[in-house]
C-alpha cells in the first residue's frame, strides 16, 4: 500500500497523543503516589488506569518511528508482536478498570448500609491484582503463540493480516469486542442511575446549601461516559467488520485498504483516551481536585509574587520601607 501521506497523519497524531498524555498521567502518578497517599478504592482505580495509560503511551513511539521509517519494522519480529499486544493489553486493561469504577461508585451511592471505606480500598486492591494478573499472563500467552505461528518478513508490523490460518486469534479479538460491549453497558446504566440519583437527591435538599454538588457530579458522571463513548465506541463498531474481513479468503486489495486504513484511524482514537483520563481523574475526585486546585494556586501565587518584586526593583536604588522599622535594600 502507497500510504506515505496517510502515515505522516498517523505520526502526528501519535506524536500529540504521546506528548499530551505523557505530560498528563505523569502529573496525575505524582499527585496518587506523592501527594495524595489516603486513597479510598475509587481513587487505587485511577491510579491503575494511569499506570495502564503510560504503559499504552510507552507503545507509541515505535508506532511513530515506525511511520517515519515508510511503514518499515527493523527492530525484529519478537518486539513487534510485544508492542502491539502491549498496546491492546492496556487499552483494554483501562476499559476493564473504567467498567470497575461505573460499578464501584453506583454501589456506594445506591447502597442502604456503609460499607467500610477499608473493605471497599482492600477489594480495589485485589480486583486490581487480578487485573494485572490476568493480563500479564494472557500477554505472555499471546507474545510466544503469535511467535510460534506467525511467519512473516521481518519489516512488516502494524499491517492488515489475514487469519484463515489463525482462527483462534479472531476469536480472541471477537470475544474482548464482546467484552467491551458489556462493560459500555454497564457503564451507561451505572452512570445514568448515578445521574437519576443525584439529581434527585439535589431537587429534595435545594434548600441546603450544598444541593448544587449533586447536579454537578451527575453532570461530571455524564461528561466521563461522553469520553469513554468517543474513544472507545467507534472502534469496536468497526472492529467487527474488521475481523470479519480478515476470515474471507479472496479480498480486493481497495477493500483491504480501507479497513486497514479505517481501522488506524480508529487506533487513533482509542488511543486518545489516554489524554482525556486525566480530565476524568479531575471530574470524578474531588480530592484530586483540591490538590490540584492548591498547587495551580500556589504556583500563580509564587508567580505573581516574583512579578511584583521585579516590578518594584530598580538597580542602584535604595527603597526604604517608612511604615516598619526594617530597612529593604536592593543593590545593583
Amino acid at each position: 500500500m502507497d500510504e506515505n501521506s496517510f502515515s505522516n497523519v498517523l505520526t502526528t497524531s501519535y506524536s500529540i497523543i504521546f506528548i499530551v498524555g505523557l505530560v498528563g498521567n505523569v502529573i496525575a502518578l505524582y499527585v496518587f503516589l506523592c501527594i495524595h497517599r489516603k486513597r479510598n478504592s475509587i481513587q487505587i482505580y485511577l491510579l491503575n488506569v494511569a499506570i495502564a495509560d503510560l504503559l499504552l503511551i510507552f507503545c507509541l513511539p515505535f508506532r511513530i518511528m515506525h511511520h517515519i521509517n515508510q511503514n518499515k519494522w527493523t527492530l525484529g519480529i519478537i518486539l513487534c508482536k510485544a508492542v502491539g499486544i502491549l498496546f491492546y493489553m492496556n487499552m483494554y486493561i483501562s476499559i476493564v478498570l473504567l467498567g470497575l469504577i461505573s460499578l464501584d461508585r453506583y454501589i456506594k451511592i445506591n447502597r442502604s448500609i456503609q460499607q467500610r471505606k477499608a473493605t471497599a480500598k482492600k477489594q480495589s486492591i485485589i480486583v486490581c491484582c487480578a487485573v494485572w494478573t490476568t493480563a500479564l499472563t494472557g500477554f505472555l500467552a499471546m507474545t510466544v503463540s503469535a511467535l510460534k505461528k506467525e511467519e512473516q518478513s521481518p519489516t512488516m508490523c502494524f499491517h492488515y493480516r489475514h487469519k484463515l490460518n489463525n482462527i483462534a486469534e479472531a476469536i480472541i479479538n471477537l470475544i474482548f469486542v464482546v467484552v467491551f460491549w458489556l462493560i459500555f453497558l454497564l457503564i451507561i446504566l451505572s452512570y445514568l442511575k448515578i445521574s437519576r440519583n443525584l439529581l434527585k437527591i439535589s431537587k429534595r435538599r435545594s434548600k441546603f446549601p450544598n444541593s448544587s454538588k449533586y447536579a454537578t457530579i451527575a453532570r461530571n458522571s455524564l461528561i466521563v461516559l461522553i469520553i469513554f463513548a468517543v474513544c472507545f465506541v467507534p472502534y469496536h463498531v468497526f472492529r467487527v467488520f474488521y475481523i470479519l474481513s480478515q476470515l474471507k479468503e479472496k479480498q480486493p486489495c481497495s477493500w483491504k485498504k480501507f479497513f486497514h486504513k479505517t481501522n488506524e484511524i480508529m487506533l487513533v482514537l482509542s488511543a486518545l483516551n489516554s489524554c482525556f483520563d486525566p480530565v476524568m481523574y479531575f471530574l470524578m475526585s474531588s480530592n484530586i481536585r483540591k490538590i490540584m486546585c492548591k498547587i495551580l494556586s500556589r504556583r500563580f501565587q509564587g508567580e505573581a509574587s516574583r512579578s511584583e518584586s521585579t516590578s518594584e526593583y530598580k538597580p542602584g536604588y535604595t527603597l526604604h520601607d517608612t511604615s516598619a522599622s526594617n530597612k529593604i535594600q536592593y543593590t545593583s
